[in-house]
């Protein structure tokens, strides 16, 4: 008996149900919300820690009154993600991660732990 699914055939075809793996097409909730959730993740963890570690210093040290007292470590962080997640290469770079990771899912159905700081 055949399995009938709602999804477009590439969605559901490949070795596991979950999508060709060899596809790269970009659905729109891929393009804008889940590639610049990953962007900006992979900008806070790799590219900005030092202002990621001043501004949360800041804020353990100031408790209640962070938001007055942190000030500059805050717009320090917020201009070095900002830079980052404008930067046309490092999207580049972010997409192909990206499709590679989908693309591994994919083919194994093993998804990849998602790293927490």
């Amino acid at each position: 008996m055949l399995e009938t699914s709602v999804l477009p055939r590439k969605f559901s075809e490949g070795p596991h149900g979950l999508g060709d793996p060899d596809d790269r097409s970009l659905r729109k909730v891929e393009t804008e919300v889940v590639i610049p959730k990953f962007i900006r993740e992979k900008a806070r963890m790799e590219k900005c820690v030092s202002e990621v570690e001043h501004f949360s210093k800041c804020c353990k040290e100031s408790s209640v009154f962070m938001v007055f007292k942190c000030r500059d470590e805050n717009a320090a962080l917020k201009a070095c993600l900002s830079s980052w997640y404008n930067n046309e290469e490092f999207k580049q770079l972010c997409t192909e991660e990206y499709l590679k990771e989908r693309s591994e899912y994919r083919r194994t159905g093993i998804k990849k732990p998602i790293k927490r700081a």
